[in-house]
């Protein structure tokens, strides 16, 4: 199992992101699983704790991601989730651990090193593979 979940949802040309508040870097919401949760919990349970106003709709898990990050060192194993519907504003519930959501481009922020891996395999720039 995963250590982590993260949610993906674009809508318009947007996808949405948080900001940490430690280091200001954007992020895909979600979190850490606790022990005997399930990925698909733990990222309910984050979203609920992060967003509370935000509703999801059903969720498809796209990629279990392993990998060691190449600049840092740090151990990557997330499961990333994706939705189609999403609906409610964006009230941010937690802010000891992240001060700011917004619909944005994909491109354009400094991203942590896992949402840069989902951005860049999911969003790819143009001309680019």
């Amino acid at each position: 199992m995963a250590k982590s979940s993260k949610l993906v949802v674009a809508r318009k040309g947007r996808v949405l992101m948080v900001r940490r508040r430690r280091d200001g870097l954007w992020m895909f919401p979600g979190g850490r699983r606790r022990a005997g949760e399930s990925e698909r919990r733990c990222l309910r349970r984050e979203i609920k704790e992060e967003l509370p106003k935000l509703k999801l709709g059903p969720l498809k898990l796209w990629k279990e991601v392993k990998a060691k990050n190449r600049q840092s060192g740090r151990r990557m194993s997330d499961a990333i989730f994706l939705a189609k519907k999403v609906s409610g504003r964006l009230k941010v519930g937690d802010r000891k651990e992240i001060d700011r959501a917004v619909w944005r481009k994909p491109h354009g922020a400094g991203l942590t090193p896992t949402s840069r891996y989902i951005r860049d395999k999911l969003f790819p720039r143009r001309g680019r593979r």
